[in-house]
């Protein structure tokens, strides 16, 4: 009997500006875990949980959180203190950063899907600088099988790059941290935060947007795992 043989998932990401091959797929959440601490950025608890130092953020930062104003969003959007309009060419130039920046460094991505009902279902892909970030997409998102994997299609993508700092005075953001949603082009952009919760946020606020508008169907912030 031959023994079984793991065989790891690869793919690329030129699609999105990111042409270098330093990339781990879908990585078991074992994985991440050794992978962070042996890279130093946590520390097993007694418990057997990733204990993760966020950095300067242990929670959202609501007033650095944006929407693209376009042709999409901007007779749809309540805009104000709570959604705050941002410039399609500044996300782009920013979006252009970003990348830049990625491209230099060691990649996570994990591809899953929201909502469990084949009706609202979407589809996830998740591009982390940090293995840690990319073990809570693993365990908040609902998880392809293998067969899923083999054509599977992103309708969002989030861009998560927790070391990038914005330069507000340039960027249009309001100071170094920014969290951006792009439903033309289908991005979460999130830099400058190593809260994790903004990933979670991003897709929830996206599903806030498209469920009433395209699917009639009123979200209800819950969750079952």
């Amino acid at each position: 009997m031959k023994d079984s043989v793991s065989v790891t998932k690869t793919i690329s990401l030129n699609a999105y500006g990111i042409d270098h091959d330093n990339i781990h797929y879908q990585l078991s959440p074992e994985e991440l875990q050794d992978i962070t601490i042996e890279k130093g950025m946590g520390k097993e608890a007694s418990s057997g949980a990733l204990a993760v130092n966020t950095g300067e953020f242990t929670g959202r930062s609501p007033k650095d959180r944006f929407i693209v104003k376009d042709d999409i969003t901007k007779d749809k959007v309540w805009w104000g203190d709570i959604n705050i309009p941002f410039d399609s060419d500044k996300f782009d130039a920013l979006y252009t950063k970003v990348i830049a920046y990625l491209n230099e460094k060691e990649l996570y991505v994990r591809d899953s899907y929201a909502c469990a009902d084949p009706d609202y279902k979407l589809n996830i892909r998740v591009i982390n600088e940090y293995p840690w970030s990319n073990m809570f997409a693993y365990n908040m998102f609902l998880r392809p099988t293998d067969a899923e994997l083999d054509d599977f299609d992103p309708e969002w993508t989030v861009v998560n790059a927790p070391g990038f700092m914005a330069d507000p005075n340039v960027d249009g953001t309001r100071q170094h941290n920014f969290a951006i949603l792009n439903f033309s082009k289908k991005i979460a952009l999130i830099g400058g935060t190593g809260y994790t919760g903004e990933i979670k946020k991003g897709i929830f606020s996206a599903l806030n947007f498209i469920l009433p508008v395209y699917k009639n169907t009123l979200p209800m912030h819950c969750s079952a795992n």
